[in-house]
């Protein structure tokens, strides 16, 4: 990049922050979870009909087509150097073959609070990540918060949003598989971000890891018998197609760019709360009283680790 770029660069990021508050990136935080938390139970209702292969491979291409013609008629000030995008493509190996692909399997192997809770340790595991990469600081009563949060969602386990039993290992340890992948995509796509903005990262970080399981969801999706999926299975594809891949993954990275990763991170401890809650109106899962004190607990660890 070129000292014109580079000026260019650090005069739009100025402006930029300075034309945001601390209060509206957490209210695009907050919807953006809420967005986020809907993807759990949605995705259960669907993948009740849909083998996990197969959505992902509607999900996936849904998603792409329409991130590929928003970056088409949208400008851009400043090109990608050709070195960045080995990152940007590692990030799509991160977010789609592992995260969303995984998650998707183990979701379809375990309760829908089971997702929901083990995406809820995603701060802690940010918060070293970022650390390590980011030489991110972060403040004592952050650190705090955030195991505050994380017990709260412990007492949420035994709400009745969480099952145990065996039946659920393999679909749990799979989804802290994609947990682990989803840390990795917002720490290491920080700086990215910065540079280029949330759109375009998003854009071909999925497009780029969409095309490397194309194959192998294409023949999953071509022996796949249909005949047997209601139309509303559809919506739930459709949903987390547009309403996770592209408005919740480009609000989160647009928040990124403005806000520490081990900040933002512990947003993630509300979407137990609101997953839980959802499943219990549509899907019938149960909650009691754990659940709201798990739930107070949460909200007081967020609370505590954003003063």
């Amino acid at each position: 990049m070129d000292s014109h770029q580079t000026k260019l660069l650090k005069r739009y990021n100025t402006e930029s922050v300075k034309s945001h508050s601390t209060r509206y990136l957490i209210t695009i935080l907050l919807i953006q979870q809420f967005i986020g938390a809907l993807c759990f139970p949605i995705s259960k209702f669907g993948l009740a009909y849909i083998e996990p292969f197969t959505f992902a491979f509607y999900r996936f291409v849904i998603s792409s087509v329409l991130l590929f013609i928003l970056i088409k008629i949208k400008k851009f000030a400043i090109p990608i150097e050709k070195s960045d995008y080995w990152k940007i493509i590692g990030l799509g190996v991160l977010i789609i073959p592992f995260n969303q692909t995984f998650y998707l399997w183990g979701q379809s192997m375990t309760a829908a609070g089971h997702g929901a809770l083990l995406f809820a340790t995603v701060p802690i595991w940010v918060l070293v990540a970022a650390m390590i990469h980011l030489k991110e600081r972060p403040h004592w009563r952050r650190i705090i918060g955030i195991i505050i949060a994380v017990v709260g969602v412990i007492t949420i386990m035994t709400s009745g949003s969480i099952k145990l039993g065996s039946q659920y290992l393999w679909g749990d340890l799979i989804i802290l598989f994609a947990v682990l992948c989803w840390v990795y995509y917002t720490v290491l796509g920080k700086p990215l971000v910065e540079k280029y903005g949330a759109i375009r990262i998003t854009a071909y970080a999925l497009i780029s890891g969409s095309i490397m399981y194309l194959p192998f969801g294409f023949y999953h999706a071509a022996r796949f018998n249909y005949s047997t999926v209601p139309f509303s299975a559809w919506w739930s594809v459709v949903y987390m197609a547009v309403g996770t891949s592209i408005v919740a993954y480009i609000l989160w990275y647009w928040v990124l760019k403005y806000i520490e990763a081990s900040r933002i991170a512990v947003f993630n401890n509300l979407q137990p709360i609101i997953a839980s809650s959802v499943a219990y109106f549509w899907l019938n899962e149960p909650i009691g009283i754990y659940f709201i004190i798990g739930g107070i607990i949460t909200l007081a660890g967020v609370i505590i680790a954003e003063l």
